[in-house]
Formats: structure tokens, C-alpha cells, sequence
């Protein structure tokens, strides 16, 4: 079998993109613990609609986690990868959540997001910011 031009070089930035951003949630995820709060769920997939990172508990508040892996370098900063239709659908499936999940809690949803940069040397930079939609 052969692969077409770049078929294989495809798949393999795919596999390398996708294990980025797994290791950017599992180092979101230790923060969150970290920080008092429990994961309750990850990779949330609703469909079309899309997919929740992560979706933890911080005391009677749910909190939807969009995390964002980058690499250090030329590429825009991994919290700018939020934009105003990017909020708007984090919105939209936590709400879908919580419908399946029996309604919000207390503390009401909040959305968070964690940005993670891998430094060519050292140690990942992981920046935690509430309530940015």
C-alpha cells in the first residue's frame, strides 16, 4: 500500500498535535487538583457541538475548562486562542452539560481557561484564568 504525497507526515503532526494537547490537559487537570478543585470529567464530547477539555468542581461551583497546549516559540499565546465565538460555544455546552448532568449547581458555571507553553528547555508554564466568559 502506498501513502499519498504527505499522507503519512499528516498523520503523524495529527498524532503529535493530539499528544501536545492530552499532556497540556493531564498537567490542567494536576492544577486544578492542585488548587482544591476535582476533575469530575474530560474530553466532554456533545456531538457537533463540540467537546469540554475539562469539567471539574471548585467547592458549589462547576467550572467548564477549555485548556490550550503551545509550544514556546513564533505562535500566538495559548490564551489568545479564546475568542469571542470560541466563549459563546464554551457557553453553549455547558449548558448542554448541566442539562445532562441534572442542572447547575449552588455556585453556578463558571469558564475557565489554562494555558500551557512548553519551553524548548524547562519546565511547562501553566497559567489558570477564571471566569473568562
Amino acid at each position: 500500500m502506498t501513502v499519498g504525497a504527505g499522507g503519512g507526515a499528516d498523520m503523524n503532526a495529527d498524532r503529535a498535535r493530539s499528544a501536545l494537547g492530552t499532556y497540556g490537559e493531564d498537567l490542567a487537570a494536576r492544577r486544578l487538583g492542585e488548587a482544591g478543585m476535582t476533575v469530575l470529567e474530560r474530553n466532554w464530547r456533545c456531538g457537533r457541538a463540540g467537546e469540554i477539555d475539562i469539567v471539574a468542581r471548585d467547592g458549589d461551583v462547576l467550572v467548564v475548562c477549555e485548556v490550550k497546549t503551545r509550544r514556546a516559540g513564533p505562535f500566538q499565546h495559548p490564551m489568545a486562542a479564546v475568542t469571542p465565538v470560541k466563549a459563546d460555544r464554551l457557553r453553549g455546552l455547558a449548558e448542554r452539560w448541566t442539562q445532562e448532568h441534572g442542572g447547575a449547581p449552588p455556585g453556578g458555571v463558571r469558564i475557565d481557561l489554562i494555558g500551557v507553553v512548553l519551553p524548548r528547555r524547562g519546565a511547562p508554564v501553566v497559567e489558570h484564568v477564571r471566569g473568562v466568559a
